[in-house]
């Protein structure tokens, strides 16, 4: 199936459509100029060599809503994938539509990668979004919501209730609601009020009790008589009351028990509508480098994250009949809609009526209920990774993690393989006598964090403890500022980001002391230390006793936490020091292999591929005959298949049970890949703004793992989608003759003899035996170890 988020031809027929429906008597001639103006911006976008990062991720969303369509899963799997897609485009309109309007509204000049300005940019995307909350309505009204009876599962409105439950309800609003809810007025003695994101809010349209009829005033006093005032619905309330009826689960939504008793806040008063709406505020906030010392730095994020709360709207949600069109079903409701667009500065487009429920994210309430556990899939059991027998795996506790990693370098393939042997690394070393420091970097962490308990331990055990900690993670500032004084307090030396870049790099070392020699251990990965995400995360961790890579790491940390400038890095690319000019250099040895007629090709995983440098340098590889192949999950600003182009690249994205967060490169080199890993996308943030890491796979056994994973990710026909010239997305279908192949379940059954036949771009090269290529790597270390 093909996606009709495409810009082009669909954002033309949603202006149309959105035009006609905001204005039905607007005559023909005002239409055909309107499809004018968008059939100029399509073409536009259609001309571009680059694709939409904001459209883009646009698409990503809806391949995430595409899951809640998919009648192989359960009716709460598909629920779970309904709310992931709001809660991804609330952030998307906080962060993405928050930064567009700081071009906005400060007049400064953007021009997206489709070529578009700021303000034509503007509409086409609202144009987009619009259409995808369409859909999202859709697949909740048309496929899921008609699913609730035969799972026993009944969503009421006020009316559907028994005597009984309204009995309940009216208890539970007097005894918990009514004493949190204050209305707030706003008119010309008071002002106006300061309104919560994404909380629901009531708006309420009142006359004075001397007014006369409503549809008798003239329009002059019509606004003279109306008062507005907002009753916001706190955020820790439950979004549903719940009853039990015979074999049926009722959820009833709690802005319903509200509405119903909304009169007790309005005493005497006419009350003309009373109006449900959301907004969303810019979330997006940079820092300014000054030199302040940390304490001020602190209270600077504080400061901003304080900030968010006063944001720019960029989007109001409101229920079904509060548009111009629907005065008969709520008379009040288009005036206050009209002062709410007056007071935000913003129009039609950053308005968007829903038919259904406001908020699906509301759905995670419904989800994690007793009632509809079995409803879930169940975990899998984690497996081994190579190199750790399932004796070990087996027990709580490995008993010397140490011993462990000594053996050889272990790759972790999280959640496929278990998170333990890295907590359990932090966890040993805070207690053995022999280490001597701790150093890492943080960037987001679990709630009740294992990580952070380690350290605190080891602190208090006397051993040096140095963390990085990003307080900047961007809606993670709290709890990092929280966690981070919690171990300054106790003793560990704690750095707060490195001035005007962010800290994403996923580096650990413990230093031991074995005697007659130290032992530094390593851990280098593609994801955050945070024990919650490893479970639903696709991401890989290296273990290692590496002198290589610890020297690397040690200098890495002399660099982010003092002053040192390493000459250079032996198996590890960082930025913002080199990482673009590095992957340059790596793809154009693909390219001048191809111009050799030598082997050659290109296989890089990642979240996002937005860099332009990078993109050209694909696009001139493609040119050069080099086969390339891109695995993004969700924003990607390369046109694939474009004849003249790009016409060797196809990319694909993949979107399933877990959330695809693993970073790979491959270089084919002939036939001697180069294979990293690391915590960096190829985004211009990244390269430039970001303190990144990009680590070698060394070990043979490690390497061929790694493309054994970009294999599956190339095979995988049931969670895969293709990405196409004109930026639309096809489904991938298993064809007549094939069988499914679907990664996430597949790495479960991943074996040592599996990876080491797995090849890249020349499959018909033999593999060479086990033992000639640990020969090969130990030489190549031993040279390594020499130079340094």
């Amino acid at each position: 199936m093909r996606f009709h988020l495409d810009p082009g031809r669909t954002i033309l027929g949603a202006f149309i459509s959105r035009f006609r429906h905001r204005h039905p008597n607007e005559p023909v001639q005002a239409i055909d100029k309107m499809a004018k103006v968008s059939e100029k911006v399509s073409s536009v976008i259609d001309q571009s060599n680059y694709l939409s990062r904001d459209l883009s991720w646009l698409k990503f969303n809806e391949r995430v809503l595409d899951q809640a369509r998919s009648p192989e899963r359960t009716l709460m799997e598909r629920l779970k994938f309904l709310a992931i897609s709001a809660s991804n485009l609330d952030e998307f309109f906080m962060i993405r539509v928050g930064s567009l309007y700081n071009y906005l509204d400060y007049h400064k000049q953007r021009i997206d990668y489709s070529g578009l300005r700021e303000v034509p940019f503007r509409k086409a995307l609202f144009t987009t979004a619009q259409q995808f909350c369409r859909e999202q309505q859709a697949v909740f009204t048309d496929q899921l919501l008609p699913l609730f009876a035969e799972n026993e599962l009944f969503l009421a409105n006020y009316n559907d209730l028994t005597d009984r439950e309204k009995t309940e309800a009216t208890d539970f609003f007097d005894r918990t609601i009514y004493p949190t809810l204050t209305p707030m007025l706003y008119d010309y003695t008071h002002t106006f009020p300061v309104l919560l994101a994404k909380v629901l809010i009531f708006g309420v349209v009142t006359q004075n009790p001397d007014g006369t009829d409503l549809q008798s005033l003239r329009s002059e006093d019509e606004e003279e008589r109306q008062r507005l005032s907002f009753v916001q619905i706190p955020a820790n309330l439950p979004r549903f009351l719940s009853f039990e009826r015979d074999d049926v689960m009722v959820f009833l939504p709690i802005e319903e028990v509200i509405r119903q008793h909304i009169k007790k806040l309005y005493r005497n008063v006419e009350i003309l509508s009373v109006n449900l709406f959301r907004i969303t505020r810019n979330g997006d906030f940079t820092l300014e480098e000054n030199d302040d010392d940390e304490v001020d730095f602190i209270d600077e994020v504080r400061q901003k994250i304080k900030n968010r709360r006063l944001g720019r709207v960029t989007r109001i949600e409101v229920e079904g009949g509060c548009m111009e069109s629907a005065v008969v079903k709520r008379p009040g409701a288009p005036w206050m809609i009209n002062l709410l667009k007056k007071r935000w500065e913003i129009d039609d487009l950053n308005i968007f009526e829903s038919s259904t429920l406001l908020d699906f994210s509301a759905f995670w309430q419904v989800i994690g209920h007793p009632e509809f556990k079995e409803d879930m899939p169940r975990p899998h059991v984690p497996v081994p990774p190579m190199g750790m027998s399932r004796a070990s795996m087996s027990r709580e506790k490995t008993d010397n993690i140490f011993d462990l990693i000594k053996q050889r370098d272990l790759l972790l393939h999280h959640p496929y393989n278990n998170f333990e042997p890295v907590l359990q690394l932090l966890e040993q070393a805070a207690e053995d006598p022999n280490v001597l420091a701790i150093k890492i970097t943080v960037y987001r962490l679990a709630k009740r964090s294992r990580i952070t308990e380690a350290l605190l331990k080891a602190a208090e055990n006397g051993k040096h403890v140095s963390v990085l900690f990003e307080v900047k993670a961007r809606f993670d500032e709290e709890n990092n500022i929280r966690e981070a004084q919690r171990l300054q307090k106790a003793g560990c030396f704690v750095i707060y980001g490195i001035s005007r870049f962010k800290t994403h790099t996923k580096l650990l070392l413990v230093v031991r002391n074995e005697g007659n020699r130290v032992v530094r251990y390593a851990h280098m990965a593609t994801g955050n230390y945070n024990e919650d995400t490893s479970k639903l995360y696709t991401d890989i961790g290296l273990l290692t006793t590496n002198e290589v890579y610890t020297h690397d790491i040690s200098e890495f940390f002399n660099v982010i936490t003092g002053h040192s400038l390493p000459n250079e890095y032996k198996y590890l690319i960082t930025a913002p020091r080199d990482m673009r000019e590095q992957l340059i250099r790596l793809i154009r040895i693909e390219a001048d292999n191809a111009r050799k007629e030598l082997p050659c090709g290109v296989c890089i995983k990642v979240n996002s591929l937005e860099d332009k440098a990078v993109i050209d340098e694909l696009y001139k590889a493609s040119q050069m005959g080099v086969p390339v192949r891109l695995i993004v999950r969700s924003i990607c600003c390369l046109r694939p298949q474009r004849v003249g182009l790009s016409e060797n690249i196809n990319v694909r994205s993949v979107v399933g049970d877990f959330l695809e967060h693993t970073r790979i490169y491959y270089f084919h080199n002939n036939g001697d890949p180069k294979v990293y890993g690391g915590s960096a996308d190829v985004m211009v943030r990244s390269f430039d703004r970001r303190i990144e890491s990009l680590f070698y796979l060394a070990d043979p056994r490690v390497k061929q793992l790694a493309i054994l994973i970009l294999d599956y990710n190339l095979r995988d026909n049931v969670n895969a989608y293709e990405l196409n010239e004109d930026g639309s997305f096809k489904k991938c279908e298993v064809t007549a003759g094939s069988e499914p192949f679907n990664m996430h379940q597949r790495f479960f059954d991943v074996t040592e003899k599996a990876a080491m036949a797995t090849r890249l771009f020349d499959p018909e090269t033999k593999p060479a035996e086990v033992a000639e290529i640990e020969e090969e790597y130990q030489e190549g270390a031993e040279r390594a170890i020499a130079d340094i």
